[in-house]
Formats: structure tokens, C-alpha cells, sequence
């Protein structure tokens, strides 16, 4: 895999039973470029080992007074250079190549998974965490990748090295041949302390991360009711704990730094004494002294590959295990067993009782707008689920398990528009382009959900547009427009897709009373022979609704019109008109209220229609 064919086509199925298996396996997809970098880093370590071998020559025919052998030493050195030079370079290219494409991977992967998942991802994990895995976790997971092959040339290095220094000279090379692998598993018994220190670096960054995302999301807020210096300041706790946390890892890398230092220094003091011993007994060459130790002496630079590939694994096993726990993540417990098909029919909730008719515009009334928001996500097929052996039954569309259905063919029958949606940054041109029917205009769905004010203020904000509303580029989530205008504006991107059943959670809850009414109408008339159900406690909405549904605890306990629900159900009542607990046990007052909500809805459901 070449860095030009990116994105993969397939990222594949990754092994998410725990960190080092998603490691492993990630290892195990790139195999060829692997292959590769350890060839490459095969033919460097090794030239590079031959030059202590050129030098012994040189030295030798120096002292011998040999020309021709001088000659043949300096073309050995010259060929090792090259060979020293293409090795290094393709190293460094494959080294790389794998590094990013396994980085792109795991990207892949996570983006596959939000997509999958939806808003249900974020109740499950923190948008920290996510954003965390995405961005400095997915690079130390390319980095143990990318580590990884050059640590296994080094160590296949090491063993031939050591093997040609036993047959060059074993006197020495056997003393060579030992001191290595002690070397090398000298470190062993600090990893763990030192991985220890590096997890718990990653778990203060990832709160941190999290902190921040909520602080920078939530700032509009913060400053509104002055809790923005506290929440500062809560950062600055949680920064200095990560720095903290930072400092200690790193005390204890440095330490296993000096070990890597000191011990070959004992090494090479070592042989130099006593292969000085030996050549002045006479029994070794002074060239074959001077190429043990220079083979030594290099034989530290691939010893490093030890340490580095323990770092590598010791932070990226923490960042492979916050991937895992979101690649891990199912839709549904049931895998997709149909094929590609648009249902259409009654939209179907087993577990609640919920019923929508096809082509009728339903409103749902909950007391809890945290059950609304979960019965709300149940009907788009994204409810959270577990792998448990007892599933809750799937929501059906036309009598078809949306679970069952491939996860497009589920997107595009039911849309799901959540209480706060989201707007991404362009023109509106850009946000109303979205898949769809083709049978909604963008012109049809803005005039719905009432947006001549949000066009005429995007008109008047356009700098370089002509004046274009459509060409007026939006800020990064809205920010620019008040919360009104851009729940309305995601109300007529949801609109424009016109899907089999759509689902709206609170979908006028940020503008006013007048401006409810006519959106209410605006989608009623639009959506006109389509499945729509709203989640809405307003009566100005649920007095247009053509049925009503009430949900208490998780069920549906009433059904009816909405005048008739509010006369002659309580609980429905309590929820519309806001009844406090006394007001409830009162029958005359109860009767008041019924009245006094009944003529409300129908005085400013008369006057619209008159205005209209």
C-alpha cells in the first residue's frame, strides 16, 4: 500500500478483543510493508556492520605496508557507503509509508464507526475520548507500526553480527556475543514501572482532552452565566496533573536512557582491555582488535531499537486500547440479514408501543426529555446496544427489523433529527445538499420550516456573494446565527432528504410561539402523505398533530387527539400545561387548566390561520 492510493478502498474487520490484539493485527494488514521495511533495514544494518571489517582491512594492510590491500580496503568502503546510503533512504521512505498508512487505517475505522453509530456514539464514549483517539492516539499507533519493523531488522542484525564476530575471532566475539542479549534485557524489569507511568500520563491527557472539549463547546454558555474562570481554572488543574504525570514518565525513560548508556560503555572498556591483553600476548592482529571493537562499537546503534520499540508499545498499547473501546461499539446486536430495500408502512416500536401510521403526522409527549431523546434515537434504529444475549426487539418500518436492514438502507428510510443538531461549516448551498428523494426542493423545505428571516440575514451578511443567501458561507456549527435559526435551517436539511418516516425531536423548541405555529403547519403540509413523528410538549404543535401518543416510563399509556388528552388525561395534562402536584389533586382547578390549555391552543391556532 502506497501513500498515493489512500483512503482504502476496505479498512478491513479489525480483532477489537483487546489492545495488543488490534495491534497485532494491524501489524499482520500491512504485512507487505513490513516485508519490506525490514529488507531495506536488513541491507543497512548489515552494510553498516561491514565497515568495522573495511577498517580491520585498512588498518591491517597499513601496518603490513600492502597498497593493494589498502586499494581493496577503501573499495570495500566506498560499496558499503552506497550500499549504507539506498539502505538507509528506502528505510526511511518504507518506514514512513507505514506509519501513515497505518495511521490512515485506524482513521478509516473511526470514521466508519461514527458513521455507523451517530449520535449514539457520543452517549456511549466522550467526545473527548474520541477526538483523543482520532488525533495524538491514532499517530503513536502508526508510530509502534512504523517502529516495529525497524526493531526487527536491528534484532536479526544483532544475531548476524554477532554471529560473524564468533567466526571472525571467538575469543572476542563470543564476549561480544553474550554481553548483547544482557544488553538488551537489561531494561526488562523497569518496562513495566515505565508503562505504568506512560498509562497513566495518557489517562490525565485523555481527561484533560475531554475537559477542554467540553470547556471550548460549552463557552457560549460559560460566559453567559459567568462559569467560564472556573471551568479555566479546572483546566489548568487537569494541564498541570498531565504535566506532572509527564514528568515522572519521563524520569523513568531517562533512567532506562543512562542504563542503555552505561552498560555498553562497560562493554567496550571491557574489550578494549582485554583484547589490548590479547594483541600484546600476540594473540590477535591489531586490525582484528580494531574491527571487534568498531563492530561493537556499531552494534550499539541497533541496540537502541530495544528501547525505542518498548516506548512505542508502552504508549501506543493504552491509545490501541481507547481505539479498541470504540471500534468495539455495535449498532445492534443483530447483524444486517436483508438486503438492500426501502420499507415503507407503519413505523413500529415493540418495546414502548409506539405506534406511527403511515402517512400521518404523529406527536410523541414525554415528561422526560432524556426518554424522549432515547425513544427518539430507538425509532432511527441507532438506540445503544450491548452484545447481550437478550437484545431488545428492533423498531419496525412496514413490519421490516430496521436492525436487519444494511445500515444505508436504515439511514435513508427513517432520519432522525436530534433535539440539538449539528451544522458543519459552508455555504447553505453546501448544507442543503444532502442525499434525497429529489421530490423537496431546498426552496419548499426553507419556506416549511419558516426561514425568510435566517435567508435575509445571511443576505445582508454576505460580503462577496451578491448577496446570494444560498452562497453565504456558515460559520463552524452556526455559530453566527441565534439558536432559532439553526434549528430551523436543520429542520429543512432534514426535510429536503424527505425520508419514508421522519422523526423530530423537539423540533421548535428555540423559537417563538408565532413562529412555532408556523412551522408546525409548514411541516404538516410539506410532509403531507409521509410518516412524520415530533417530540413536542408545545400545544401549538400537538394541535396540528393528527394523532397523540403519551409516554410514561418508557410506555405508551394514551392515544387520541390532543384536546381530547387534555381534558380527560392527567398525566398529559401535568406535561402540556406544566401542573404542579397540587394543582394535579385539585379537580376544579384540573378543570380550569383543561379549559384554560384547550382555548389557548385553539386562539393562536385560529389566529394563524387567519394571519396565514
Amino acid at each position: 500500500m502506497q501513500i498515493r492510493d489512500l483512503p482504502y478502498s476496505d479498512p478491513g474487520d479489525p480483532d477489537v478483543r483487546s489492545g495488543p490484539r488490534f495491534l497485532f493485527w494491524l501489524g499482520r494488514s500491512q504485512l507487505t510493508g513490513q516485508l519490506k521495511s525490514l529488507s531495506w533495514g536488513l541491507l543497512h544494518q548489515c552494510a553498516i556492520a561491514g565497515l568495522p571489517l573495511a577498517v580491520g582491512v585498512a588498518v591491517q594492510a597499513v601496518v603490513e605496508r600492502s597498497g593493494r590491500g589498502l586499494a581493496l580496503a577503501g573499495a570495500l568502503i566506498v560499496a558499503l557507503g552506497i550500499l549504507i546510503a539506498v539502505g538507509d533512504t528506502m528505510l526511511h521512505r518504507t518506514a514512513v509509508t507505514n506509519w501513515i498508512t497505518a495511521a490512515a487505517r485506524v482513521q478509516q475505522l473511526l470514521a466508519r464507526k461514527t458513521a455507523e453509530l451517530g449520535s449514539a456514539l457520543t452517549r456511549r464514549v466522550a467526545a473527548g475520548e474520541v477526538v483523543a483517539v482520532s488525533t495524538g492516539d491514532v499517530e503513536k499507533i502508526g508510530w509502534f507500526v512504523e517502529a516495529l519493523s525497524r526493531f526487527a531488522a536491528a534484532a536479526t542484525a544483532l544475531v548476524l553480527i554477532s554471529f560473524g564476530l564468533i567466526v571472525y575471532l571467538p575469543s572476542l566475539g563470543v564476549l561480544v556475543a553474550i554481553a548483547m542479549p544482557v544488553l538488551a534485557l537489561t531494561v526488562l524489569p523497569l518496562l513495566p514501572r515505565a508503562t505504568r507511568r506512560a498509562d497513566l500520563q495518557r489517562e490525565k491527557a485523555g481527561k484533560a482532552t475531554e475537559l477542554a472539549s467540553d470547556t471550548v463547546a460549552g463557552l457560549r454558555v460559560l460566559r453567559g452565566i459567568g462559569g467560564e474562570e472556573l471551568f479555566l481554572t479546572r483546566y489548568r488543574r487537569a494541564s498541570q496533573e498531565v504535566r506532572k504525570a509527564a514528568v515522572r514518565s519521563a524520569r523513568m525513560w531517562a533512567l532506562i536512557s543512562a542504563i542503555q548508556v552505561l552498560l555498553p560503555g562497560i562493554l567496550l572498556i571491557s574489550l578494549v582491555w582485554y583484547g589490548a591483553a590479547l594483541a600484546r600476548d600476540g594473540r590477535i592482529d591489531v586490525g582484528q582488535l580494531v574491527t571487534v571493537y568498531s563492530a561493537a562499537t556499531l552494534m550499539l546503534f541497533p541496540l537502541r531499537h530495544f528501547e525505542e520499540i518498548a516506548m512505542a508499545y508502552s504508549f501506543s498499547r493504552p491509545s490501541a486500547q481507547r481505539a479498541v473501546r470504540v471500534l468495539s461499539l455495535r449498532r445492534s446486536a443483530q447483524p444486517s440479514t436483508l438486503d438492500a430495500m426501502s420499507p415503507e408502512g407503519d413505523l413500529y416500536d415493540p418495546v414502548s408501543g409506539l405506534m406511527a401510521p403511515r402517512g400521518l403526522f404523529t406527536a410523541v409527549v414525554c415528561g422526560d426529555p432524556d426518554e424522549a431523546g432515547r425513544l427518539a434515537e430507538r425509532l432511527g434504529g441507532h438506540a445503544e446496544t450491548d452484545d447481550a444475549s437478550d437484545p431488545e426487539p428492533s423498531v419496525l418500518l412496514g413490519g421490516v427489523a430496521l436492525d436487519e436492514l444494511p445500515l444505508d438502507s436504515a439511514r435513508a428510510a427513517v432520519l432522525v433529527q436530534d433535539k440539538d443538531p449539528v451544522l458543519l461549516s459552508g455555504t447553505l448551498r453546501e448544507l442543503l445538499d444532502v442525499p434525497s428523494s429529489g421530490r423537496v426542493t431546498a426552496e419548499d423545505a426553507l419556506a416549511a420550516a419558516h426561514c425568510g428571516d435566517v435567508l435575509d440575514a445571511l443576505a445582508q451578511a454576505s460580503v462577496d456573494t451578491d448577496g446570494d443567501p444560498m452562497r453565504t458561507r456558515i460559520t463552524e456549527r452556526g455559530r453566527s446565527l441565534s439558536g432559532g435559526q439553526r434549528q430551523r435551517l436543520a429542520l429543512a436539511r432534514s426535510l429536503v432528504t424527505d425520508p419514508e418516516a421522519l422523526v423530530l425531536d423537539e423540533p421548535t423548541s428555540a423559537v417563538d410561539s408565532h413562529t412555532e405555529a408556523r412551522v408546525a403547519a409548514g411541516i404538516k403540509q410539506l410532509r403531507t402523505g409521509r410518516t412524520t413523528v415530533a417530540f413536542a410538549s408545545s400545544p401549538l404543535l400537538l394541535d396540528l398533530a393528527d394523532r397523540v401518543v403519551l409516554v410514561h416510563s418508557g410506555t405508551v399509556v394514551a392515544v387520541g387527539a390532543h384536546r381530547e388528552l387534555l381534558r380527560d388525561e392527567p398525566r398529559y395534562r401535568a406535561v402540556v400545561t406544566r401542573e404542579t402536584d397540587a394543582e394535579i389533586a385539585t379537580p376544579v382547578v384540573q378543570d380550569g387548566l383543561a379549559g384554560i390549555g384547550a382555548s389557548k391552543s385553539a386562539e393562536t391556532i385560529e389566529e394563524f390561520e387567519e394571519r396565514a
